[in-house]
């Protein structure tokens, strides 16, 4: 009898979260007529606190997609969840984009836009309260939202770098 070996690619993907957040088209005008190009812009995650972002760019939306959600696999991203919100109010700013992460208490559900929902989803925060302000491109919110999920910290790690104890 053969024995089933499995892959750990395949393993990962079948758990894990993805959402296209955005397609673009691109257009350039050659002799011919024009030439599309794709983008996309996916983020990945497993629903318990890892979560990635990938933009990729290819001639068909499905290789742009593809590449988008290879990028995305290797920018993944560990991200501090407690009781299914974030530990404590955190700011993320990109470019002209800034949001607020909030905890909220549960039952409470993702008071988010469409980008910052689809990452909350993917990193697996069931109850959190958000505001944006500034630009509200997709891509500069995803890049803001990674950078407050960069900078989050639980108690006992605020406390074991401060070398005291709670």
């Amino acid at each position: 009898m053969a024995e089933k070996r499995s892959d750990n690619r395949s393993e990962n993907r079948s758990d894990s979260v993805e959402h296209t957040l955005q397609i673009r088209r691109c257009a350039c005008v050659v002799k011919g007529g024009r030439r599309f190009s794709f983008a996309g812009l996916v983020v990945v995650g497993d629903g318990r606190g890892t979560v990635g972002w990938g933009y990729g760019k290819g001639p068909e939306v499905p290789i742009a997609v593809e590449k988008a959600t290879r990028a995305a696999e290797r920018t993944r991203i560990k991200v501090q969840v407690v009781h299914q919100t974030v530990p404590h109010r955190v700011e993320g700013r990109f470019g002209a984009s800034r949001i607020v992460l909030i905890p909220a208490s549960p039952g409470t559900g993702v008071i988010a836009g469409g980008s910052v929902r689809s990452i909350m989803d993917a990193v697996g925060i069931t109850d959190v309260l958000t505001k944006s302000f500034g630009s509200n491109c997709p891509l500069t919110l995803v890049k803001a939202v990674f950078e407050a999920l960069k900078s989050l910290r639980t108690r006992d790690e605020v406390a074991r770098l401060r070398g005291v104890q709670l």
